[in-house]
């Protein structure tokens, strides 16, 4: 195996974080690398949300044609940016430790330095309805600014739109050295995360010998949370476009730990499950979080989201 060449997005945050593993692979697997940068519709249409121009695959798709049609051996995705299907011929050959899942908090000045003292009517940008339903739910008198763009966009808007706070992933900062931005963690009780949020996800052409080189590189509890998170991705049929989370933790005794949501855009509606099952059952944990949920409200959720969105 001389050269491995690998599909990533052209983002600071992407080439920051495929660079990390590139080099990880030309440690462990004595080969060289190289960097395939590749501009996906995502990247390039900035000017509108993405559940109006196809949703988050739309960051995937020319990454997973370059493995395709054989352009780059292997894709480092943000697991968060996969939707819930994949196409045939590739797979998920590992997931690496999960980095914190937690999203991040970063204002303008202390006066807003967590979301619990933001000021009544701050302007707090984001471009994820998960993040905006569960804000409102929590903070109803917060006023919610679409935001998107790569981090240094985001964070730069923060002085040029006279933004309070916005709100990006901790693992995304990390990965950039730009924890010291992070003016708090929100935990998972008050804003759980996006389904595979702080996790990479790298993806080869089925059968490739790759594969299996690659899959040492694979973390198992991580992937066990992954796999309940996407089971309920997959059955709810989700999308960018309505505000849903998922977030699975390994528990002792080999168990794993489920917590998901379904929420109205204004946050009005919040329908959880909380649920503890084998970690070897993680993929019908995630199914079952998610019917539990349908039966809870959350089937009227989508249906108003679904038809909104049809008319």
């Amino acid at each position: 195996m001389k050269r491995v060449r690998i599909a990533t997005r052209g983002s600071a945050l992407a080439v920051a974080q495929s660079a990390k593993v590139a080099r990880e692979l030309e440690q462990t697997l004595r080969c060289e690398t190289e960097l395939v940068r590749i501009t996906t519709t995502g990247d390039r249409i900035q000017d509108r949300p993405l559940a109006q121009i196809g949703g988050k695959g739309l960051f995937i798709k020319e990454i997973e044609e370059a493995l395709l049609d054989g352009r780059a051996d292997l894709a480092i995705h943000s697991a968060k940016d996969l939707p819930a299907a994949l196409p045939p011929g590739l797979v998920l050959a590992a997931f690496p430790r999960r980095a914190d899942p937690r999203d991040a908090w970063i204002s303008r000045d202390t006066r807003s330095s967590a979301p619990e003292v933001a000021r009544s009517g701050a302007r707090v940008g984001t471009g994820s309805v998960r993040r905006a339903s569960q804000l409102l739910s929590w903070r109803p008198d917060l006023q919610i600014v679409p935001l998107r763009g790569n981090v240094d966009t985001r964070l730069r808007k923060l002085e040029e739109d006279s933004l309070d706070a916005v709100i990006l992933a901790c693992a995304g900062l990390e990965r950039l050295g730009l924890e010291d931005r992070i003016h708090a963690r929100i935990e998972p009780e008050l804003l759980l995360p996006a389904v595979g949020q702080g996790t990479l996800a790298l993806q080869v052409r089925a059968g490739d010998a790759l594969a299996e080189a690659v899959a040492r590189f694979d973390h198992p509890a991580t992937r066990v949370a992954l796999e309940a998170e996407r089971a309920f991705l997959t059955a709810l049929e989700g999308d960018c476009s309505v505000p849903l989370a998922a977030f699975g933790e390994a528990r002792p005794g080999h168990r794993l730990r489920l917590r998901a949501l379904v929420a109205s855009p204004d946050g009005s509606q919040v329908v959880r499950a909380d649920l503890e099952t084998p970690a070897s059952e993680a993929q019908a944990a995630g199914t079952r979080a998610a019917r539990e949920l349908l039966a809870k409200g959350a089937a009227g959720i989508l249906a108003a989201l679904r038809g909104a969105e049809g008319a």
